[in-house]
């Protein structure tokens, strides 16, 4: 004789367990910074994406992430760290998907009442990608990961597409990961 369990109705969540509205937020900031207008992101009517040529589990992944590099002489960086401008960096960097890198998220705004930066998987999720290739979810990662700095203008951020599609087609990718922190 089998018996079924008693059915459960989901807990509902609090009244105030909403998203955070960080779109409306960073606007609000940067009219209290002075600046005279709301913060516009860049968006567009065309969006140049075009569909995988191959099935993921045959396509070559890269990974993007917006994490600095440790940088020991920045003060602090570790999990919980506050706003730390000396640890951004300027330049598109790489480095092997062989080895997990020490990369933090100090140098970005990110609501940290909320949420911690404990676990590298949740910015910089190289570990869950090589667990997706080993489950044959993904064909294969690139020879490399990719940095993209965050703190610029539209126009430097272009030459940055620039530099990490470049870098992309040079290790053959098919499709990218992009993880902004």
């Amino acid at each position: 004789m089998t018996t079924s369990a008693p059915e459960t109705k989901p807990a509902a969540a609090a009244e105030d367990d909403v998203p955070i509205a960080y779109m409306q937020r960073t606007r609000d900031y940067y009219l209290a910074l002075g600046y005279g207008n709301p913060y516009r992101w860049a968006h567009f009517v065309d969006v140049p994406f075009t569909p995988l040529r191959a099935p993921l589990d045959r396509a070559r992944v890269a990974l993007i992430t917006t994490a600095a590099p440790f940088q020991p002489d920045a003060g602090d960086q570790g999990p919980g760290a506050p706003y730390n401008a000396r640890a951004k960096f300027y330049k598109v960097y790489s480095d092997s998907t062989d080895a997990t890198p020490d990369l933090r998220i100090s140098h970005v705004g990110y609501d940290r009442k909320h949420t911690t930066a404990e676990d590298i998987n949740t910015y910089f999720p190289l570990q869950r990608m090589r667990e997706a290739v080993a489950a044959g979810r993904i064909g294969a990662l690139t020879p490399r990961f990719h940095g993209a700095p965050t703190n610029r203008s539209f126009r430097e951020t272009e030459g940055d597409l620039d530099e990490l599609l470049r870098r992309c087609q040079e290790d053959r990718a098919a499709a990218a990961v992009l993880v902004p922190s």
